[in-house]
């Protein structure tokens, strides 16, 4: 009888593994065939006839319908909500901050204006400069008592707006490529190093910004313009929240970029154990709280997922940290990162049920103290292995 029942469990545990393998081909199939089925929906949907193009007297009459001048309204309102969103980032009110601050406009490798913000100590000369690349849908300005914080430690600061944040070009909310702002990050770094020849840059990288921070520093000859990177938050392994999103998005990021996703607001996951913060946060114009819009969603992804494929390849100095109550990012992802890079100089710090955003939690000073006093520890260890490098 016993060895029936070992017969039986054999035979069930065998199955399983033969009937396990076909069940997963099967779903990836459903899902192929689902993203096709979509797909052909989108491309075969009816569509509104096309007409000539209107005379110069029909151009000339607000009732001809016209592709062109669809166009041109899309593009002449992408333009006045820019103008109203760069008015309302200098207009930012900074506070009681003892430093020397100003905003200026940068341009990136496409020609785009990026909005810009500067604080520097109004004496003493300067340890460092830490470049600030903020989250997804937010914008430098946020950051302007951290950056009070490390004026007082002699820490220059420097931040920029991504393409379609803050005060910077582009529709609101919508990045057409995580590159882009990556490779605008490496322009601004070389821009700023070059106005400050021999004081040794930071860069910093919160949520979304702080992997565009770790590609940016992946690149050996990035990485050598770098004292290190500090992340807080890193977006690291982030999954859709459904399989078939993860596997409709690269078709959708085509074939509708712009199109809104209702269901991925990710606003009323809290973010901060300060109501004060929270409601500052919600209440800013210039932060986004509209619905991800697909080609975003599916960049942080892509991103996401090569970095993770390349942790190993991290030899960047970077202390990372991270909230263990994180609702947004996964903090294991960091430890992970910290675990597999293989950097000489890397450190992590987890705060225990902090959330997402560590620099608006209560203990904002004590994370503020955490970084600067990290770069401090980098700084010591830079002056006195390689003498004169900076």
């Amino acid at each position: 009888m016993a060895s029936t029942s070992a017969e039986i469990e054999q035979l069930t545990s065998g199955a399983s593994n033969r009937i396990i393998p076909i069940l997963k081909t099967l779903r990836k199939c459903f899902i192929f065939v689902l993203s096709l089925f979509l797909s052909l929906l989108l491309l075969l949907r009816p569509r509104r006839r096309v007409l000539p193009l209107p005379s110069p007297e029909e151009e000339a009459s607000p009732a001809a319908p016209s592709r062109r001048w669809r166009r041109k309204m899309a593009w002449k309102l992408e333009e006045e909500d820019t103008a109203r969103r760069r008015s309302l980032a200098e207009g930012v009110e900074i506070g009681e901050i003892d430093s020397r601050w100003s905003s200026f406009l940068f341009y990136g490798r496409r020609g785009n204006a990026l909005f810009s913000r500067s604080w520097l100590p109004l004496s003493g000369e300067l340890r460092g400069i830490l470049i600030i690349i903020h989250g997804l849908n937010e914008h430098s300005g946020r950051y302007s008592q951290f950056a009070k914080q490390l004026n007082t430690s002699n820490f220059g600061v420097y931040a920029m707006d991504w393409i379609g944040h803050g005060g910077s070009d582009g529709l609101h909310g919508y990045v057409p490529s995580l590159d882009y702002v990556v490779s605008d990050t490496v322009t601004f770094l070389e821009k700023i190093r070059s106005e400050n020849p021999g004081v040794p840059c930071f860069l910093f990288g919160h949520s979304t910004g702080g992997a565009v921070v770790l590609k940016a520093a992946s690149s050996p000859s990035i990485e050598d313009m770098l004292a290190g990177i500090v992340l807080t938050s890193p977006a690291l392994r982030v999954k859709p929240a459904h399989p078939i999103v993860g596997a409709i998005a690269p078709i959708f990021s085509l074939v509708a970029p712009r199109f809104q996703f209702k269901g991925a607001n990710k606003r009323g996951i809290p973010v901060s154990r300060d109501p004060e913060a929270l409601l500052a946060k919600y209440s800013d114009p210039l932060v986004y709280t509209g619905p991800i819009r697909v080609r975003t969603g599916h960049e942080i992804l892509r991103i996401t997922a090569y970095l993770t494929r390349n942790f190993k390849s991290i030899t960047v100095p970077f202390f990372v940290l991270h909230g263990t109550e994180d609702k947004v990012t996964d903090p294991l992802a960091s430890q992970d990162l910290y675990n597999q890079a293989p950097s000489v100089f890397k450190d992590i710090k987890l705060y225990e049920g902090f959330l997402h955003d560590l620099l608006f939690e209560p203990e904002r000073e004590e994370v503020g103290r955490d970084i600067i006093g990290w770069m401090m520890k980098r700084l010591d260890d830079v002056n006195g292995s390689a003498a004169g490098l900076w």
